[in-house]
């Protein structure tokens, strides 16, 4: 098994390294620089790294869990610089079936995170609050799903013009349909899909956190580091 993933790893790296169709997506030109606050911190824009990549950031609406809107209208994607190859990587790998990357969240400000754990005061679905800044507030997790290839789809899976694919659940679903390997009352495609999502982002580096399927800890995750809150927009 480490032999084939080590070999999946190098195939996706030579079609990094050498553009070929399908692996690669070409740079943006219209991603700005991220704030001095953000780079002191070591973040990039995840569009720098994954140029078609699909930024659906919920907390910058009213359309997530707690109904108000989290972060400013134009707030950006920002993920640690130690996770670019990673996400590159997993995008690359998602291509040849037509899917793209879709980020739902990214870094999180801790004063983020406290309100959110102040309206669902539970761990099991909303990190509790710490001194020390992990996973979202670090910016070394993501919450991710894919394209489909579908080209009608209701409109709560649509974004950007694409069909977001059947994962089961919507975003912040506090259910045990919302787990990452359930299968009461998730359907075999849905699963499938899942699987797909988890394996591209294997790929790259990431694990799943088992009581949410979007949910992906990239490298370091879990380390105790600074309390941060850097702007977003």
């Amino acid at each position: 098994m480490r032999l084939i993933r080590r070999f999946l790893l190098l195939a996706v790296a030579v079609g990094l390294l050498t553009g070929s169709a399908g692996t690669t997506a070409s740079a943006s030109p219209d991603v700005p620089p991220v704030s001095d606050a953000a780079r002191a911190a070591g973040f990039v824009d995840a569009r720098s790294v994954v140029p078609d990549a699909l930024i659906d950031l919920r907390y910058a609406t009213t359309n997530n869990f707690t109904g108000t809107q989290l972060y400013p209208s134009d707030a950006r994607c920002l993920v640690h610089q130690s996770m670019s190859q990673g996400l590159a990587t997993a995008a690359a790998a998602l291509r040849p079936q037509g899917h793209v990357l879709v980020f739902w969240d990214c870094y999180r400000p801790h004063d983020v995170q406290v309100r959110m754990f102040n309206v669902v005061p539970n761990p099991a679905w909303v990190a509790r609050p710490g001194p020390y800044a992990h996973s979202h507030e670090s910016g070394r997790s993501v919450d991710v799903t894919f394209t489909s290839m579908q080209q009608q789809c209701p409109a709560e899976r649509q974004v950007g013009g694409l069909c977001l694919a059947d994962m089961g659940t919507d975003f912040d679903d506090f259910t045990s349909r919302a787990t990452a390997y359930a299968t009461q009352g998730v359907s075999a495609d849905a699963q499938a899909n899942r699987a797909q999502l988890r394996n591209a982002m294997n790929y790259g580096g990431f694990t799943v956190y088992s009581g949410e399927w979007w949910h992906f800890d990239g490298p370091g995750a879990g380390d105790d580091r600074p309390i941060l809150n850097v702007p977003v927009d």
